[in-house]
């Protein structure tokens, strides 16, 4: 990296690579670890034992058991290495508020957020593969759009205030500019809200998130209290775009497609690798590890680089909408270099790692089109 845009800083830079590398790293082996444990709980016999814990009652409670023992083993497993890089890197970085205290109780949160919603989504999957097992990739796929939908509407509502506290952002210039940003695109929020992100993070964000009756605005008080107004407009201009090229309804359609393909693909290579499969429900739950590894390798090679270079178009779009909504185009390329800065965002990665990793466009490119954008 030669030359670097002026806004940004050099030395931040150059920390934002090494704080990139270390977190891929640490991605790597976590993956790592996680095939062992899977490979384990499965080829140990585990999977099939819990799977035939209570083989006169109902399988009810079986799922149930089963789910919690997966869940928990996963979770209790893979804490050492979430709290090397959710508490102890992000203090070493100077990022993380958090107590040790706070941190567990954050991850028990979403260990139990995690569980009831694993115990819905798998409960719904093999009912499905129960009463449709010819056609359950079919019909799974089309569930999927739905509980899409669904979860987008209750997650700024329902979710989110479980780890932290959303307060209404009183009346005055932020709030009157935003509105008045929403109206021009006609959109309309339930209102304007403050989340608490200081009390886990110095890192900054802002999102308008939901759906319908549900949708908000909703401001991390430390990108509050680090931009100016005209800065946080451009940032949710930018949301705006997301909602005028409707990318949430894109992405539920992008979604359903790649699972019926994936789910289709699983069913072939379950079917032919396992004769068992979709025998009955227990057989279902005995190789569900090896029914999950299987499909993140499938969706992930098949859809990680495509859904990320999706993501990234839906972005450059995003940038364009602020960048045509806003007065002062300046203060999109001061919101982005200032971000890039304080979050320790590489701004310049290489093009594999954008390709594997990056949802969005570095920093550099969004910076050097809002510069052409303003020519």
């Amino acid at each position: 990296m030669d030359m670097i845009h002026p806004l940004l800083e050099k030395d931040k830079q150059d920390q934002a690579r090494k704080y990139e590398k270390e977190k891929r790293l640490i991605g790597l082996f976590d993956s790592l670890i996680s095939l062992i444990v899977i490979l384990l709980f499965y080829f140990s016999g585990l999977s099939k034992y819990l799977a035939n814990l209570l083989p006169e009652s109902s399988v009810i409670w079986t799922f149930c058991i089963y789910v919690f023992s997966f869940i928990l083993i996963t979770f209790l497993i893979g804490l050492p290495i979430g709290y090397y890089s959710g508490y102890v890197r992000e203090h070493y970085w100077g990022f993380s508020n958090q107590t040790v205290k706070s941190w567990l109780w954050d991850q028990l949160k979403s260990l139990m957020v995690g569980l009831v919603i694993s115990l819905i989504l798998l409960g719904l999957l093999f009912l499905i593969m129960s009463l449709w097992p010819q056609n359950w990739w079919l019909i799974a796929a089309i569930a999927v759009a739905f509980v899409s939908v669904i979860f987008a509407t209750i997650f700024p509502v329902v979710i989110m205030p479980l780890f932290n506290k959303y307060s209404p952002i009183e009346t005055g210039e932020l709030t009157e500019r935003l509105s008045s940003l929403l109206q021009r695109t006609g959109l309309k929020a339930s209102g304007f809200f403050m989340e608490d992100m200081s009390k886990q993070t110095k890192k900054e964000n802002a999102f308008l998130g939901g759906l319908g009756r549900t949708r908000r605005v909703v401001l991390g008080d430390n990108l509050i209290n680090n931009m100016s107004t005209a800065e946080i407009e451009s940032v949710i201009a930018h949301e705006v775009g997301h909602y005028k090229f409707r990318h949430i309804w894109k992405n539920v359609a992008f979604g359903t497609i790649q699972q019926l393909i994936v789910f289709y693909l699983l069913h072939r290579l379950m079917i032919a690798i396992f004769p068992e499969f979709l025998s009955d429900f227990r057989w279902n739950l005995t190789l569900f590890p090896i029914f999950a590894l299987l499909m993140s390798i499938i969706s992930g090679f098949l859809f990680g680089p495509l859904g990320n270079a999706i993501s990234r178009r839906f972005e450059q779009q995003a940038d364009q909408t602020a960048l045509e909504l806003i007065d002062d185009k300046n203060a999109f390329l001061t919101a982005m270099a200032g971000l890039a800065n304080r979050n320790l965002s590489n701004a310049y990665p290489s093009n594999w790692i954008k390709l594997l990793y990056y949802s969005h466009p570095p920093i550099g490119e969004r910076l050097e089109m809002a510069e052409k954008w303003a020519d």
